[in-house]
């Protein structure tokens, strides 16, 4: 498959991706300041160093949820009370009473979910960073420059990269192999095995010097190997099934289970089956995640492991802090910020010249507006039914099926009913 490729992510997650990227970059180079340059290292001290950054949004959410624990009963009984009533006047007083449970402890419903909204971009953005390393660390980048501009010197070069990457995961060629990032986007994702096959496919240029130091290619292969390196593992080879390697999809999936089970709600509600579904995924994610880990390469399975110990560390802490936090104290909280939202609100209507009455009559006459266009709607589609069935029938007159004698007694027993 040959598609246009660029080294670094684009679309949405491309700001999110280069600032951290920044931050990649700037750990690789101060290690490497002490003579340390070592991408396992740099993914450790990154994941420590961005998470800490959402522990707001994390301390956030879980304000949210303790207070979710004392809101949930009185939602689940309004639940109840409206259980199997599909009408609309129902339905309205049922949104109408839960939304008068989040306005008595001042809480937002969207509250919840907004930090996983927002999160979720930067963990994507952390992982494209991971697993697109020379695009972001201007060290390891050169490192394959230096292969990738000997390697464009050789003819056919471009087949027989694609030869090597067969078997590979993830690899797809650019349409246009003749840019140095192009085959830098192949050249990072080899392997141990691949570095050595290459080595036989490319024997021209191994001695090849390709800096002012007289670095070799062979050597300048070393320094990726070492690089890549994590305990006598290459963060770049997927674990597979072997010893020790398979150790990093067993963490992975062993400390995503217990973080998981540190942050689990309690719940005395077995019947709830909200709480069941989340039971399920707290136990079928951390085996999907082992799963995933073992074909994926090391790096990623690193990073996860990483994550899950500083959220292990890190959640202990928050419910240390969570035990202090008074939760009628936090009710006030957060009706003193309901009230000066209203108050902001009420000002700006004010300045012009309109009232909270007239905002609610306003969002009043939409939502009518809204019921009598879907009347509107549905009677309409009623009458097209009508008219179909009306040409269906004719149809089946003109096949000989009806006769119109028939058809018209159809109608007058229609137009009685009607008339009763």
């Amino acid at each position: 498959m040959f598609i246009t490729l660029l080294t670094k992510t684009g679309g949405w997650l491309g700001p999110f991706a280069y600032i951290f990227g920044l931050i990649m970059n700037g750990i690789y180079e101060f290690f490497s300041i002490f003579g340390i340059q070592n991408i396992a290292l740099s993914i450790i001290i990154f994941t420590f160093i961005t998470r800490a950054l959402m522990i707001p949004l994390t301390i956030k959410q879980q304000k949210f949820t303790k207070l979710s624990s004392i809101m949930n009963p009185e939602i689940q009984k309004v639940q109840a009370k409206y259980k199997g009533k599909k009408d609309e006047a129902s339905m309205r007083k049922q949104q109408e009473e839960t939304q008068a449970i989040y306005e008595k402890y001042g809480a937002n419903p969207t509250a919840g979910c907004l930090p996983m909204l927002v999160t979720l971009p930067i963990m994507f953005a952390l992982y494209a960073v991971i697993n697109n390393i020379p695009a972001y660390v201007d060290p390891v980048y050169k490192l394959y420059e230096y292969i990738a501009v000997q390697v464009m010197q050789v003819p056919d070069y471009a087949g027989t990269l694609g030869t090597l990457a067969e078997g590979l995961k993830n690899v797809r060629m650019s349409a246009d192999m003749t840019t140095v990032p192009a085959v830098i986007d192949v050249l990072k994702h080899f392997n141990a095995n691949t570095w050595a096959e290459f080595a036989t496919s490319f024997p021209g240029i191994q001695s090849s010097i390709v800096d002012g130091n007289a670095l070799t290619v062979a050597d300048t292969i070393k320094n990726i190997g070492n690089v890549n390196g994590f305990l006598g593992l290459n963060i770049s080879n997927p674990p597979g099934w072997r010893f020790p390697a398979i150790l990093i999809p067993i963490l992975a999936g062993g400390l995503q289970f217990v973080q998981t089970k540190q942050i689990q709600v309690k719940t005395d509600n077995k019947d709830n089956p909200m709480a069941a579904s989340m039971n399920s995924m707290n136990v079928v994610m951390p085996i999907m995640s082992a799963l995933f880990a073992v074909t994926f390469p090391i790096g990623i399975g690193l990073y996860w492991i990483t994550g899950s110990v500083f959220a292990i560390i890190q959640q202990y802490f928050v419910n240390k802090y969570m035990q202090r936090v008074d939760v009628n104290e936090l009710i006030q909280k957060n009706l003193t910020k309901q009230s000066k939202k209203q108050g902001k609100r009420k000002a700006y209507l004010e300045s012009k010249g309109l009232s909270m009455a007239d905002l609610a009559r306003t969002q009043t006459k939409n939502i009518e507006s809204s019921a009598k266009e879907k009347a509107e709607t549905t009677d309409s589609n009623e009458d097209e039914k009508g008219n179909v069935g009306s040409v269906s029938q004719k149809s089946k007159s003109s096949n000989g099926s009806k006769s119109i004698s028939d058809i018209a007694n159809i109608l007058n027993s229609r137009n009685e009913k009607g008339d009763k």
